[in-house]
């Protein structure tokens, strides 16, 4: 019995994964991560808003439709129509998902700075929201990194996303 209730669905694992550096400390550029503005560390160096979060994401999002979002319709928003705002990257890689149905998502971003303890909370809930999820379905974790990698020497940010999808 179980066996067939398992056949009725196709799981599909998705890993993504984006990085970008800081701009000088002088630069006017938000830092938005997860879709939240961090005040206290200065902007991305990327064409968009550099939010490696959702750039990881859609990245997943990709492996599991194979359909690229970030190297093909990402750059034709930025560029042609100057949509910086990853917020759009993503709902488009959503609409590439077709019958399957994010079911959860688990997030990790390594950097020396900003500290995210305080808003992994807040962060959970703008990626579920963003994502038509609840909250439960999305995991996020943090990590300084331990000063062994660019990210963990505060040079930028990494984030890794693991994404399941059903298709009924």
């Amino acid at each position: 019995m179980i066996f067939g209730l398992l056949m009725a669905f196709r799981i599909r694992t998705g890993i993504g994964q984006d990085s970008h550096r800081f701009l000088p400390e002088d630069s006017t550029k938000p830092c938005v991560i997860g879709g939240l503005i961090f005040d206290d560390v200065p902007g991305l160096s990327a064409d968009s808003d550099g939010d490696v979060v959702l750039h990881a994401i859609c990245n997943a999002i990709t492996a599991v439709t194979h359909v690229p979002i970030l190297g093909g319709c990402a750059i034709e928003l930025c560029h042609k129509h100057g949509i910086t705002d990853s917020s759009v990257y993503l709902e488009k890689a959503l609409e590439t998902l077709g019958k399957q149905r994010i079911e959860h998502i688990a997030l990790t971003i390594e950097g020396k700075r900003p500290r995210f303890q305080s808003r992994i909370l807040e962060i959970r809930r703008k990626i579920a929201h963003l994502m038509h999820l609840d909250i439960d379905q999305v995991g996020c974790t943090s990590t300084s990194g331990d000063g062994l990698t660019d990210f963990g020497c505060g040079e930028g940010l990494q984030c890794f996303c693991m994404l399941t999808s059903i298709e009924e």
